[in-house]
């Protein structure tokens, strides 16, 4: 039975996590990743029968030959010395300095400590479902994911100085997809390079939308870094990457004879404002001519590694970095630069993200695009605030689904959006008023219309038309709403011809908004028509990353002509699903086949005593059995729990409406069937207790009905229970099918649409409703009401004989 990939994920993380003890996460990390890397290569390579295996595991360094020193008291120094050393001799591109010292006393404790750490290590690497051998290296990579999963966990607790190993993904696929390399363009001889590389996730995501084996080549300061990125480069078979450890800035390792390198593209997220940029460097005395345009400020490195960025380009190459806002608008030396860069052409666009995205530090950043092709007949810089489009994640914001495609989308298409993006020409970013100041506020206004009063329809009543007309995108499509809604009442003011608690009810039943609702229902079925038989063709040894992206696509052009509905909106709802239930069912499906086979839910105590929790299906929850088979059966366990409902209030009734001081209840410390009984048995035959007696006797009958609906609920809920489990064996793939694509995914997914169609309705009540509200009590109105309550006053005060002048 497969296991889900996102439980994969989680258990690993946690059990990682559960040993780390106090050593910091980013150094933790270096021995979590490197047993990750350990085992892959084993399961990968150890039994390959290539004439050269791209990594070289000598006889004795494999993860099995690892397992063996489970428990063993030198343990650490045996890790070192017959795991790494051997590892590190066989193969030229692995260095000793890429690997944590297994024997450090300091991280990982002394004698049994160190022992007992590292042996539960390996033990986590041993799941079962941890086999990489089958790993779909080429489409869905499950070991890449996982790679991914801990960096992003460790890059969250490193805190603030640490994290800037690792770019958070999102931003890396849109750098990916923004410089314009795609399997139509690149070859194996493309290159890609990434001066400041960190754990190579960046270079890694360009290879990805290459499609294709494209030449990697990334430099790194930190050495252990630098480790970190040649495994990850050979996790991700990737294993002719070429990562280089050294300052690039002083000491450059990629080189031509004595020039910098150049290639087809380039990606960086370099330190943010390097305040050490230039040590060991002399930057009026360059040797590869990087600092002709200026020299950077010796406290901000920002441009000193845009600038090597351009100078590593070919004649046509692009690049995209990402660097701090200051950029932008900072002025002395980087203003020079600044003006430089734009008079060139190759700033081809700049793209704001919203604040506090990166591990290490909140400030807000942005994407510099740089494209040398073309760079003369460039008009204008194209810029994207894209500041406002994330979701707060924990303690850092995050870029959704849909605001990496509108981004990427919007950038392909060089297309101006209202308050997103625009093209900004030459002429305007030169003009004295911007001096070649790039901040993008000066150029987009990306703020909210102001809501402005009305004073004439605060005087005078009336919805001013104006407010009306700017609900326009609504009257294009429900023209006769309007006029159904409201009736002129002075020129350029409209008063509403409804009650307000009429409106939505109005709304909601017009043609045209029925009409609207349909089209868009429609537009559904239409998608949903043309992915079932993707959906139903989908199985074993599938790719769940290719399937995904071909229906959310799908999605997306289908709902994007939709007039009044945000098709981003509902690309979100789809990827959600996806990443909350849909991928996990995909995989299972992926290495199980359409299989739905409940497992027994068992927990073993501390004594080692085992119990029957009940059952679960993953594929198929009991819920959508239970509603297609035993709708009856459930609709009775309904019926009974409402009965149990009422019996339950009356019985709470008749403690409350008896229960004051004094009363029946009052003397009552627990009101049970014992303490009840005992009472009846005390009153006996004394004529004076006849009230009392006719109450006690209601409670035990409330009692009684309880006790038996939760007993008749318990057994016909156990023997649905049964039904259920024993329906599963008798399912056909094909009534698999049905139930998992019909009842699970596309429920979820049609009742997302409608929710969105919901909120078009909420969303113009709200405004009319808050137009009404504002203007229905005009000024004459509400003084002669204040007159009014202020004479009612005065006739109160002098009736109590206060006087005042």
């Amino acid at each position: 039975m497969a296991i889900k990939k996102s439980d994969l994920y989680s258990s690993l993380w946690a059990s990682c996590d559960q040993l780390r003890g106090g050593m910091d996460a980013s150094q933790y990390k270096d021995y979590v990743l490197f047993m990750l890397f350990i085992k892959y290569i084993t399961d990968k390579y150890a039994d390959s029968d290539d004439f050269a295996p791209p990594v070289v595991i000598p006889p004795g360094a494999s993860f099995k030959d690892m397992i063996a020193l489970k428990g063993k008291s030198d343990i650490g120094d045996k890790i070192n010395t017959q795991i790494i050393g051997p590892l590190v001799n066989a193969n030229a591109r692995l260095s000793k300095s890429d690997f944590p010292d297994f024997n450090d006393p300091n991280k990982l404790g002394e004698g049994n400590d160190m022992v007992e750490k590292l042996s539960n290590l390996i033990g986590i690497f041993q799941k079962p479902e941890l086999d990489f051998s089958k790993n779909r290296a080429e489409h869905d990579d499950i070991l890449g994911d996982a790679y991914e999963y801990l960096m992003r966990h460790f890059a969250t607790e490193s805190g603030k100085s640490k994290g800037q190993f690792y770019t958070p993904s999102e931003v890396s696929r849109i750098i990916a997809k923004v410089i314009g390399i795609s399997p139509e363009n690149a070859k194996g001889s493309t290159t890609a390079y990434d001066p400041t590389c960190g754990s190579g996730s960046l270079l890694l995501k360009v290879a990805a939308e290459a499609g294709k084996h494209i030449t990697l080549e990334g430099q790194e300061k930190d050495v252990t870094t630098a480790g970190l990125a040649r495994m990850n480069m050979i996790l991700h078979d990737f294993p002719t990457a070429t990562i280089l450890s050294g300052n690039t800035l002083a000491s450059p390792k990629f080189k031509d004879g004595e020039n910098l390198r150049t290639y087809d593209y380039v990606v960086a997220n370099p330190p943010f404002s390097d305040k050490t940029w230039s040590t060991g460097l002399t930057p009026g005395d360059d040797a590869y001519q990087r600092f002709v345009w200026g020299e950077p400020p010796a406290k901000q490195g920002d441009y000193a590694y845009l600038l090597h960025i351009i100078r590593s380009l070919k004649a046509n190459g692009k690049a995209a970095c990402i660097l701090p806002h200051g950029v932008l608008f900072r002025g002395n030396a980087e203003a020079v630069i600044r003006q430089q860069l734009i008079r060139s052409g190759y700033l081809k666009g700049i793209i704001g993200l919203p604040a506090n995205l990166f591990y290490g530090t909140g400030i807000p950043a942005c994407i510099l695009v740089i494209d040398k092709e073309n760079a003369a007949a460039r008009k204008g810089v194209f810029m994207i605030d894209a500041s406002k489009g994330y979701i707060k994640d924990g303690n850092k914001n995050r870029l959704r689904e849909q605001d990496i495609h509108k981004i990427v989308d919007t950038f392909g298409k060089q297309a101006d959006v209202p308050r997103y993006a625009r093209m900004v020409p030459f002429d305007e970013i030169a003009d004295p008023k911007n001096d070649f100041n790039l901040n993008l506020p000066r150029y987009i206004d990306s703020t909210e219309p102001e809501d402005i009063q009305d004073i004439d329809g605060h005087l005078n009543g009336g919805i001013p038309e104006r407010d009306l007309d700017a609900l326009a995108d609504y009257w294009q499509v429900l023209p006769g709403v309007r006029a159904s809604l409201f009736a002129v009442l002075r020129p350029g003011y409209t008063q509403l011809t409804l009650p307000l608690a009429e409106v939505k009810p109005a709304i909601f039943g017009h043609a045209e908004f029925t009409a609207f609702n349909a089209q868009a229902t429609a537009r559904f079925q239409h998608w949903r028509d043309a992915t079932t038989p993707l959906l139903i063709g989908f199985g074993k040894d599938g790719h769940p990353k290719v399937l995904i992206e071909t229906i959310a696509e799908d999605l997306l052009n289908t709902f994007k002509p939709a007039p009044l509905l945000d098709a981003y909106d509902i690309y979100q709802h789809l990827m959600d699903y996806w990443a909350e239930t849909m991928q996990d069912d995909c995989y299972l499906i992926a290495a199980d086949g359409w299989v739905a086979q409940p497992t027994r839910i068992v927990e073993t105590d501390k004594k080692g005593k085992t119990k029957d929790k009940g059952w679960v299906c993953d594929l198929l929850p009991k819920p959508l059995i239970v509603a297609r088979y035993f709708a009856d059966e459930q609709a009775a366990i309904e019926a009974k729990q409402a009965e149990l409902e009422a019996a339950t209030a009356s019985l709470a009734e008749l403690e409350e409406e008896h229960g004051g001081e004094d009363a029946i209840f009052s003397g009552y410390d627990n009101i049970n069937a014992a303490a009840v009984k005992d009472r009846i048995k005390e009153i006996g035959k004394d004529s004076d207790g006849d009230e009392e007696l006719k109450v006690l006797k209601q409670w035990l009958e409330f009692g009684n009905q309880i006790g038996v609906l939760k007993k008749q609920i318990r057994e016909a809920e156990a023997a649905l229970d049964q039904k259920a489990y024993e329906k599963y064996p008798t399912l056909s793939e094909a009534e698999i099918k049905t139930l998992v694509i019909d009842d699970k995914w596309m429920a979820h997914l049609s009742a997302a649409v409608h929710g969105e169609l919901d909120r078009v309705s909420q969303t113009l009540t709200r405004r009319i409703r808050q137009l009404a509200e504002r203007y229905a009590a005009p000024l004459p109105q509400l003084e002669g009401e204040v007159s009014k309550l202020a004479s009612k006053v005065e006739r109160h005060l002098t009736r109590m004989g206060i006087t005042w002048k």
